[in-house]
């Protein structure tokens, strides 16, 4: 079987790089290539990650860099349906919900070729959010999807896709996550800039709704202040967030120390880098959706600031708080948090580190079943 493996952002490096592990393991079975769209073209915010997480370098850059949803997502399928049609592939895989895994999804089926969504299912029923229209369109389209809890597998039934096309095969970010622990252990970061454990918070603040609006994006702020009066706040800042903050006026919120106190702010950090961080912390504070899952594993509380989420197993089963954007409810939980009245929680079905392993495994059987030569 051949494969074009896809990834986009960063988010999907973690995701796939488990999967070329697997694949590399079964040579007489598969050969793939990994094509890299470039829709994260920051050195910092992408070219990093391959090193950290031991991943190939990518055998195609379509390098189609910013521009507005519809520019991108555009520019990739143009440049996507060219390899395609060079590679000739049996299946094309992709993950997430980027612009890149819709639009070389897209891409694919309209040239016949089979498509596999790895981490299918995931609904926040929130249209205005672009990557609710991206899950939707791919798993529409998709002839397997690999699915990371029961929730998942029920939203896709819901929606009509067949049972025989759903597979329940666990967190490939999981996978990523187990394996890199003990690495990540020994980056030193936290001691470098004289932490302790349990005594910081980490952040990640990027979403459109949260920092294109001034009040909204003061309200959280001035939450974090509060917070970051009880324990530092360690904040890697995207850059198009810092662009949003500089626009805003809205620099006096933040630390100019040298060492972590109140709201302090670096650049973007790498994988182990940032892992390492998370696993010390007292609290992670994010809009994001990948460190619901993370902070889970990590048995460390998180309060995402959001009024919605596709991940709704970290809230029922593992440590995340969906709190909103409300400064006196983010404080509260906060609080709660603080004074070690919240939720232990558990870690979520297989999500154990195997299920890259689970996924090729069925890709080996249905090789076999559809005769994919």
């Amino acid at each position: 079987m051949k494969i074009i493996n896809v990834v986009g952002a960063r988010p999907n490096f973690m995701k796939m790089a488990p999967i070329i592990d697997q694949l590399n393991k079964h040579p007489e079975s598969f050969s793939h290539i990994l094509v890299h769209t470039g829709q994260h073209y920051d050195e910092r915010m992408s070219a990093s990650f391959f090193e950290a997480l031991g991943m190939p370098r990518p055998d195609v850059n379509l390098e189609v860099g910013s521009g507005s949803h519809a520019e991108q997502t555009a520019r990739i399928m143009v440049e996507f349906e060219k390899v395609c049609l060079t590679e000739k592939p049996d299946l094309v895989i992709v993950v997430g919900d980027v612009n890149s895994t819709m639009a070389c999804t897209i891409t694919a089926k309209k040239l016949g070729i089979r498509v596999a969504h790895v981490e299918a299912g995931l609904r926040s029923r929130d249209m205005s959010m672009p990557e609710e229209i991206n899950r939707l369109c791919t798993d529409v389209l998709c002839d397997y999807l690999f699915t990371t809890d029961r929730f998942a597998d029920e939203n896709l039934r819901a929606e009509g896709i067949p049972a025989e096309k759903i597979f329940f095969v666990g967190n490939v970010m999981i996978d990523t996550l187990l394996k890199h622990r003990e690495l990540a252990a020994r980056v030193g970061l936290v001691e470098k800039w004289g932490l302790k454990h349990g005594a910081f918070a980490t952040l990640t603040l990027h979403r459109p709704s949260n920092v294109d609006d001034r009040p909204t994006l003061v309200g959280i702020l001035d939450a974090l202040r509060e917070i970051s009066r009880t324990v530092p706040i360690v904040f890697p800042i995207h850059p198009r967030t810092r662009k949003m903050i500089e626009q805003f006026g809205l620099m006096d919120y933040f630390a100019s120390t040298e060492k972590p106190t109140g709201i302090w702010l670096t650049e973007p950090l790498g994988y182990l880098e940032f892992l390492n961080l998370n696993m010390h912390a007292r609290l992670i504070l994010t809009d994001s959706g990948g460190l619901q899952e993370e902070s889970t594993v990590l048995g460390v509380p998180c309060i995402t600031l959001r009024n919605n989420t596709e991940r709704p197993v970290t809230c029922e089963v593992g440590t995340n708080f969906l709190v909103g954007t409300d400064r006196d409810r983010i404080l509260d939980v906060a609080r709660s948090i603080m004074e070690g009245r919240s939720k232990k929680g558990c870690v979520p079905d297989k999500w154990d580190g195997k299920a890259a392993e689970r996924i090729v495994e069925i890709l080996s059987s249905l090789r076999l079943i559809e005769n994919i030569n």
